[in-house]
């Protein structure tokens, strides 16, 4: 099993921020994952082309490491449907909120938003309170 390390760390972060700071300057657009995908589901000419393309190499990015025979360290317990239901809560929190963390924590912050910082604290603090909650009450 491959380990996360601070140098593996620090090159994604690295390869988020150069995607983040690409997608922005050619674009002019905030690379937050869930307004990315709204916005194909309200397609305009002029961005559709991009969004696509963003989302499939998402799509695809992990089958491709797995055809480089790398090891993916994420083993998945959850059953599909607990995932399935998660993820549509998680699209519409994203929603309600203006935003996801990668909108908000990777490109807002970063662009000094107070907004995307308070929105971003309240992800965080969020999180920490439901993996306590699953891990240590339920």
């Amino acid at each position: 099993m491959a380990e996360i390390t601070v140098l593996s760390a620090l090159a994604g972060g690295s390869l988020i921020g150069l995607a983040s700071a690409l997608l922005f300057i050619k674009f002019k657009r905030v690379a937050g994952i869930s307004g990315i995908a709204a916005g194909i589901l309200r397609p305009r000419d002029s961005e559709t082309g991009w969004r696509l393309w963003f989302l499939l190499g998402l799509l695809l990015s992990a089958p491709l490491y797995r055809l480089l025979e790398l090891e993916i360290p994420i083993h998945i317990q959850t059953p599909l449907l607990v995932l399935a239901i998660s993820g549509l809560l998680v699209g519409y929190g994203t929603r309600l909120g203006g935003g996801c963390t990668s909108g908000h924590g990777v490109c807002g912050i970063a662009r000094l938003s107070v907004r995307s910082m308070v929105a971003t604290l309240v992800f965080m603090l969020t999180a920490g309170i439901s993996v306590f909650i699953v891990r240590h009450i339920l």
